[in-house]
């Protein structure tokens, strides 16, 4: 007999998600991803000046808000034609690329790493190194006082937790560690941007301000800082759990998603874009060595399951975000979008997909899938790359500074293109970029000088979607099918694979499950 076991609210990502599936044979068989907040970003946008994109979009969250700001100024300059010039474009890169390397050492670290850890076997650690006997007795000093927040309360461990003594205590030492480098790396951000969270430094057009060389030094040690932990903590530490205690999870594929992968590219490295660091495309029906060119007329959002008036999918362009609460088989606020008729994965796993970049399919060669395990380090080795790109696009900034400021359009060294400072009289706008969570879209309608018509299109909501209106399953609710949950008691492997997506929602509120013949398990993470 099956059983449903539901995990409400999923802790440790940002915002809440509930999440429902059904458990026989000691499997998961069936899946629901839900979200329980509406949003409504897309009807506060009616009427605002499209200048505003920037600004109030970034508070659709708290820590992908940079990418938010970005996308939504991406969008508004191209019904504008408006062009950033190189040194806003430098600045921007930097910017972002400072909250990049914030974000991911942040989700291995304090949202995921836990899973894989039995953090009371610090209590058996018997070394003589001075660093981590420190850190042993402040866990044990938590553990006196009856507090051991954060680091509990935790499922039991199983047979793909990591309980080495030695081992654990220096993940935890590294995990503190983290909570001083991911600080440093928003303070880098904000160097640039103004403040940190909700920069103030993105404008249609380019930035707002150039940093002085006192800001350009305080940025670079910041981030020269960062860069060795990534290189020298963050990367090794992933690599090491991947392809050691955890390497039968990640070649039992536990958490494969659709097989279907989606990314639009980000960090623009010529002043028209069409060189990026991350690269746009899709990969589709588990055809990993094959990456077709992006499409994005072939996106679409389906609200069938979704309690919003529509059905079938539409192009966000023609996409609306009107309530039903009264919808039938409705089950989430989350919409489903689709490409070309597919759910998508987007993410770091995509991205490097979509690049082909060689170390991830070495380790897929090696007989990693590209499921739960797959995706730390995908989002390790791209923060890599985002680590050896920092000091470069700081030494360009440098470069075109020194040429002098110039605020008018075409001009070298200018940071925002003040020949469409004015808000556009009509338009329509298309950004597609990338946050660290994945393929990000805002889409803009213009009409007398106000926004007409708002769509945004998060990754999450790419990744936690219900089913669409053929009832194919979005990529979390895939995911989750086949994941092991011998005790239902202790349904560990199924935060494992969400958590791996790093999933964004609103925080939640609470459903109430009608009444069935199953047996209902709540379980709380």
């Amino acid at each position: 007999m099956s059983q449903r076991v539901v995990v409400d609210p999923v802790t440790r990502i940002e915002g809440h998600l509930r999440v429902e599936v059904e458990v026989d044979g000691g499997k998961v068989v069936d899946a629901w991803a839900k979200g329980t907040m509406f949003r409504g970003f897309e009807q506060i946008m009616q009427g605002r000046d499209p200048r505003d994109a920037t600004y109030v979009t970034e508070r659709i969250c708290g820590v992908c808000m940079g990418s938010h700001g970005w996308t939504a100024a991406m969008a508004v300059e191209k019904a504008h034609g408006a062009q950033v010039p190189t040194a806003g474009r430098l600045i921007r890169n930097l910017m972002l690329g400072a909250l990049w390397l914030h974000d991911h050492p942040l989700h291995f670290y304090h949202l995921a790493a836990l899973d894989y850890l039995d953090v009371m076997a610090i209590a058996k650690y018997s070394g003589s190194d001075p660093g981590l006997n420190a850190v042993k007795a402040k866990v044990l000093a938590l553990v006196e006082a009856g507090d051991t927040y954060p680091l509990t309360p935790r499922y039991e461990p199983d047979e793909f937790t990591v309980s080495d003594p030695e081992v654990v205590t220096t993940a935890v030492a590294h995990y503190l560690k983290a909570l001083e480098i991911q600080a440093k790396a928003k303070k880098a951000s904000a160097i640039l941007g103004g403040k940190q969270p909700h920069q103030s430094g993105i404008v249609v057009g380019g930035v707002t301000g150039y940093p002085n060389p006192e800001q350009i030094k305080q940025f670079r040690n910041l981030v020269n800082e960062v860069v060795d932990f990534v290189k020298n903590t963050y990367v090794p530490d992933v690599l090491a759990f991947g392809t050691g205690p955890l390497l039968p999870l990640a070649t039992a594929g536990v958490g494969n998603g659709p097989g279907n992968f989606l990314a639009y590219g980000a960090f623009p490295l010529d002043d028209q874009g069409k060189e990026t660091l991350f690269k746009s495309g899709a990969v589709l029906d588990g055809n990993l060595t094959r990456v077709q060119p992006l499409d994005p007329g072939k996106i679409t959002e389906a609200v069938t399951h979704s309690w919003f008036k529509g059905g079938a999918g539409v192009h966000p362009t023609a996409g609306a975000t009107e309530v039903d609460l009264d919808k039938k088989d409705a089950y989430s606020f989350i919409k489903a979008p689709r490409y070309d008729g597919r759910p998508m994965e987007v993410g770091p796993l995509a991205r490097m997909l979509v690049m082909q970049h060689r170390p991830l399919l070495d380790l897929v060669s090696q007989g990693v899938q590209p499921g739960a395990v797959a995706r730390h380090a995908a989002r390790a080795l791209e923060t890599l790359m985002v680590a050896d790109a920092m000091p470069g696009w700081l030494e360009e900034l440098e470069a075109e500074l020194a040429k002098g400021k110039s605020f008018k359009s075409g001009g070298s060294a200018g940071i925002h293109d003040t020949t469409h400072w004015d808000p556009p009289e009509s338009g329509d706008g298309m950004g597609l970029n990338e946050a660290p969570r994945g393929a990000l879209g805002h889409w803009v309608r213009i009409g007398g000088r106000k926004i007409q018509h708002y769509q945004i299109v998060v990754p999450t909501t790419w990744n936690a979607s219900p089913r669409d209106e053929r009832g194919v399953r979005g990529p979390i609710e895939h995911a989750l099918i086949g994941t092991p949950v011998p005790d239902i008691a202790n349904p560990v492997n199924i935060v494992r694979v969400i958590r791996s997506f790093d999933p964004c929602l609103a925080c939640a509120v609470h459903v109430i499950e009608p009444a069935s013949g199953r047996r209902l398990e709540a379980v709380a993470v």
